[in-house]
């Protein structure tokens, strides 16, 4: 193979080593430039309020467009993977991003907010972080499992110094022309993309998804238009449409799976009853200490304090669940976390002191941190690796709705009743129930399969395991995840 013919394949370099490195480098700074992010939004919320004179929903449907639209579009991101690779569609989103931000440092009104800083960023920042999580997986194989826990770092190193640098901008520029640094901030990931070279992947590893025309019916059809069966032309082209239509679907969107396993429809209800709650400290974090008398940037030194905690206690959780006292049971360690989640923010409603929030950032992001750190682990538990992308995808449209409408929803009480302690409440009954839903759901549900293998082995008729329903036990740990796939995180 020439020079000029392994430039235009890929760069054949070996894997787990070399320019890998660099490479998970630049994953851990799009992590802290995209997930990151969004926590910073709260130091904003105040300023502007009072520019457009917009109500507390109003003003908060603009972080939970941007956050939905980051982890809801999973799909298309992967669908422009497969198109074009990682790292095109890396620079692409870092393109969107940065036009997003400095885009909405023009806006007149908080509607341009949800198109500009919501919509265009939060697009941007899923294309930039779903891509370079990607492309570890062509990177890594050995280490794999490492580089992604090196990886998920980044968010926390954006949680911890986003807000400290919205709020120094702020003070010295305003918010409009700190938006507009930030646009030029968010166009490293174009730069993170550059370093995120094309490599070779074995052969034979895409080559059914490369030419999904040629299936059985494809070639029949191919037969009778080649026969002249033209009345029939319309029928097949249609037929031909919709079967590829439900392919995509099939392959990003697993409905199937949500209705046949037990396991992973609980989960993913659970989940995405969740995140009605899960993100509105983020939101109102900031505006609640504002408003009870903290100094600005204090309060924004809150949302800092999660970011230095989740950088030490999240790679500790993972690695503790990653124990095989824990295998197929961190479905109770993550309804554990969310219990925990939920029941930290009574905190906030006995007082609103400096000192009782740090209390609080301190109990609340050593809880996020095992939510962060476990719900993937967990999807991996309750579906077939095989099966896990479209799987995934399915799961992260769900939580994106939700993650989109629970702040404007309790923005709007907060409006209704003028007081913040609502925030606290609301989340803490969707954190609390979704935690106790999903634990003892398991519970029962491995409860009642263990009464039927004992009544199986009674019966002693193997016969009998062919109606069984089938199983969704996890699939040992060893086997690897595939090369591509899309992932978020929390």
């Amino acid at each position: 193979m020439s020079q000029g013919e392994a430039a235009r394949r890929g760069t054949a370099k070996p894997q787990d080593q070399g320019w890998a490195w660099m490479v998970l480098l630049a994953a851990v700074l799009l992590q802290g430039l995209t997930l990151g992010f969004p926590c910073c939004i709260g130091v904003f919320f105040t300023d502007l309020q009072h520019e457009f004179q917009a109500s507390n929903s109003q003003t908060s449907w603009f972080p939970s467009i941007m956050v939905a639209v980051l982890h809801g579009g999973g799909p298309l991101c992967s669908i422009l993977v497969e198109r074009f690779g990682c790292r095109f569609v890396v620079m692409l989103g870092g393109l969107l991003s940065g036009l997003g931000m400095v885009s909405s440092s023009f806006c007149k009104s908080i509607s341009q907010l949800y198109l500009t800083a919501g919509l265009i960023t939060g697009l941007g920042s899923c294309f930039s972080f779903q891509g370079g999580v990607t492309v570890l997986g062509y990177y890594f194989v050995r280490w794999r499992t490492l580089a992604n826990a090196v990886a998920s770092t980044g968010v926390s190193l954006g949680f911890t110094l986003w807000p400290l640098l919205s709020q120094y901008l702020l003070e010295e520029m305003g918010w409009r022309n700190t938006f507009l640094i930030f646009g030029g901030i968010l166009l490293n990931c174009c730069v993170c993309g550059a370093i995120m070279r094309p490599i070779q992947v074995a052969s034979g590893s895409l080559p059914q998804s490369a030419k999904p025309e040629e299936g059985p019916g494809s070639k029949a059809e191919e037969a009778q238009l080649s026969n002249g069966a033209s009345p029939h032309q319309p029928t097949l082209q249609q037929h031909t449409t919709r079967t590829k239509c439900f392919q995509v679907l099939q392959k990003y969107l697993a409905f199937d799976i949500f209705c046949q396993n037990k396991r992973y429809q609980i989960y993913t209800l659970g989940v995405t009853w969740m995140m009605m709650g899960f993100g509105l400290p983020h939101v109102y974090l900031v505006p609640y200490a504002i408003h009870n008398g903290v100094e600005e940037h204090k309060a924004a030194l809150l949302i800092s304090i999660i970011g230095v905690i989740n950088i030490f206690i999240r790679p500790f959780t993972g690695l503790l669940s990653g124990h095989r006292v824990f295998t197929g049971r961190r479905i109770y360690l993550f309804s554990l976390a969310a219990l925990l989640c939920g029941l930290s923010n009574f905190i906030c409603v006995i007082s609103a002191q400096f000192s009782v929030l740090i209390l609080y950032c301190v109990i609340l992001s050593i809880a996020m941190s095992g939510v962060g750190a476990l719900v993937f682990q967990v999807l991996m538990d309750v579906v077939d690796m095989d099966r896990f992308s479209s799987a995934l995808g399915l799961f992260t449209i769900l939580e994106s709705i939700t993650l989109l409408i629970g702040p404007p929803l309790t923005g709007l009480l907060v409006d209704v009743t003028s007081d913040f302690h609502y925030v606290f409440y609301n989340s803490s009954f969707f954190m609390v129930s979704a935690g106790l839903f999903m634990g003892l759901s398991f519970c029962a549900l491995e409860k009642k399969n263990k009464q039927r293998e004992a009544s199986k082995a009674r019966l002693d008729n193997p016969s009998r395991y062919q109606y069984s329903e089938t199983s969704t036990e996890p699939k040992a740990e060893r086997q690897s995840p595939p090369a591509v796939e899309y992932v978020t995180s929390i």
